[in-house]
């Protein structure tokens, strides 16, 4: 290959991982860049977990064998059992050496430094292969994985140029995955609330349309479960808003574990003393049960008074759901109603039929001129 060629390959890796979605897609993006540029028939990106001390395979492409998942869960093998990663990679670079890539082949091997290795031979010649280029990747100054390209039997082996040119894209592969890796953790922030970690409102509304289109479309049971602490004023007016965020993490992790009794719902945050819950499939009675046990659990913690639950979900009769706005509405209107009445368990909305007080509190027409989410905040 040229270098006009090459040239062309390294562009077209950094290309592919910068145009991923996801972290999985930037893995797969990478293996086939560099399987592409070398010419190969498969290759794998792998992660070097020292705490578990192993390498463990995130993804395999091209042509795999029968034993070899293109994104495995369980794909592992001792480092022990690849010496050159401890000794070749870690010492050799730590003494002033350059992490390079070096060949194997099913013979043995055949360009770079590191030594023989019996367990990538044996791989090679069970598989079908004739050799393969292993290239260390370096991230934030440390070994992180490595890349691992293979041809098949009867083609020529690499070369000392092919490992050279493999360890131009293993620091392609790493510069890609640093950039995925701080995409991910904006990603992440731009969904979680800060002082509890949960999700927040903007993650919220995202899953809540989805959902709400789901309904429309298959008929999917959606419900919600509003919730405001009660008695955080208090505890920021007498103990310190250091003590409210307390109160606010505490019920956020009473939250959480409630929440998991539901499979896949969403714990979240809404701002302030809101919090919510989303659950998109279980029947509506299993989220007013947990609506219940989160009322339970919440009046026995240490601080604030509890909390007011309501519950809106397209099981019940409530009338058409046509946008997420209106199911907030609905256990908005339920909240505000436990409020009032100091509930020790869930208002549900519907729950009394199509003349439920809730269902008409939500759909009154709304006080002054924005019809805002929070407009039965002014009646309290």
């Amino acid at each position: 290959m040229g270098e006009e060629s090459r040239l062309a390959a390294v562009v077209a890796l950094a290309q592919g991982m910068a145009a991923a979605q996801s972290v999985r897609e930037a893995w797969r993006a990478a293996a086939l860049g560099a399987c592409r540029a070398l010419d190969g028939s498969f290759a794998a990106l792998s992660v070097w977990e020292r705490d578990l001390g192993r390498l463990r395979v995130l993804v395999n492409v091209g042509e795999r064998a029968d034993d070899e998942e293109e994104f495995p869960q369980d794909e592992a093998y001792p480092v022990h059992q690849f010496a050159e990663i401890t000794e070749f990679l870690h010492e050799q670079w730590a003494g002033g050496g350059e992490p390079d890539a070096w060949v194997e082949t099913a013979d043995g091997p055949t360009a770079g430094r590191a030594g023989f290795c019996h367990q990538r031979v044996a791989a090679l010649r069970r598989r079908g292969r004739g050799c393969c280029v292993v290239a260390p990747v370096v991230l934030h100054g440390r070994a992180w994985g490595e890349l691992y390209v293979a041809r098949p039997l009867g083609v020529p082996v690499f070369d000392r140029a092919d490992a050279d040119f493999a360890t131009v894209l293993a620091a392609v592969v790493a510069a890609g995955i640093a950039q995925t890796e701080r995409l991910e953790e904006a990603r992440r922030l731009a969904f979680t609330d800060s002082l509890t970690g949960l999700a927040n409102r903007r993650a919220v509304d995202m899953r809540l349309d989805e959902a709400i289109e789901r309904h429309r479309r298959d008929g999917v049971v959606v419900s919600l479960v509003v919730c405001d602490v009660n008695g955080l004023k208090r505890v920021n007016d007498t103990r310190g808003h250091a003590f409210g965020d307390r109160l606010l993490e505490r019920f956020g992790s009473v939250l959480s574990l409630c929440g998991a009794m539901l499979p896949g719902a969403l714990a979240a945050r809404l701002g302030g003393d809101e919090f919510c819950l989303l659950a998109v499939g279980p029947p509506a009675d299993d989220v007013v049960k947990v609506a219940d046990e989160l009322c339970r659990r919440a009046a026995e913690l240490e601080l604030g008074d509890g909390v007011a639950c309501g519950v809106a979900s397209t099981e019940h009769p409530i009338g058409p759901v046509r946008s997420a706005r209106r199911l907030f509405r609905l256990a908005d209107a339920a909240q505000y109603q436990a409020k009032g009445v100091r509930a020790a368990k869930a208002v549900v909305a519907g729950r009394e039929g199509p003349d439920d007080p809730v269902v008409r509190l939500a759909d009154a027409p709304p006080e002054g001129p924005t019809p805002e989410r929070r407009r039965f905040r002014g009646r309290r």
